[in-house]
């Protein structure tokens, strides 16, 4: 007998229910949607999951808005605001140094892999974008808006446990919106 996957709303559209918020950088609902702003310090924020995610598919749309840098940590811990894992860049588009889909590890190793320079206009700012990314083992994929950005395979990262955050960028003047985060958990 074959059991089908289930997928779950990691995010409810009327709180924080689930999540944890990691710095002073503002997290709130309002109107069924996620939202992040630079606070007061414009440090580092995270939502993180109270839940560890090993490997799944997750699924969400973002609307950046007033800049923007933001991304989605997985198989991440936190102490504080210092973040251990990957993230998976949610960055302006034609961004200089950082690129949507692409992976990093945060106090670690740094980029690991960046989309190429043809998929720069994928991304479309101030409208909302789906991010999938697929973790499973060593292997992890990204899609922007259906369209494959990366895949690496590699063996710290499938080493990983961890939660699944959101990240407020430092720097200050950012606002991005989240919806419909969905995760479906993988054998």
């Amino acid at each position: 007998m074959e059991v089908t996957a289930q997928t779950l709303d990691l995010f409810n559209a009327e709180n924080l229910e689930g999540w944890t918020v990691y710095g002073t950088e503002k997290w709130y609902v309002d109107g069924g949607e996620l939202i992040c702003e630079s606070g007061p310090d414009q440090n580092y924020g995270y939502l993180a999951t109270n839940k560890y995610y090993d490997n799944f598919e997750l699924a969400l749309e973002f609307k950046q808005e007033a800049n923007g840098n933001s991304g989605v940590f997985f198989r991440s811990t936190l102490e504080g605001t210092k973040i251990s894992g990957w993230q998976v860049e949610v960055a302006p588009a034609n961004h200089p140094k950082d690129k949507t889909g692409g992976i990093y590890e945060s106090y670690g190793r740094g980029w690991l892999i960046k989309p190429p320079t043809e998929t720069d206009s994928v991304l479309k700012m101030g409208e909302w974008n789906t991010l999938k990314i697929v973790a499973q083992g060593d292997e992890v994929s990204t899609w922007l808006n259906n369209v494959p950005m990366v895949s690496i395979n590699d063996s710290l990262i499938g080493k990983g446990k961890g939660s699944i955050a959101l990240q407020i960028h430092d720097g200050g003047g950012i606002k991005v919106k989240w919806r419909n985060i969905k995760i479906t958990e993988l054998k």
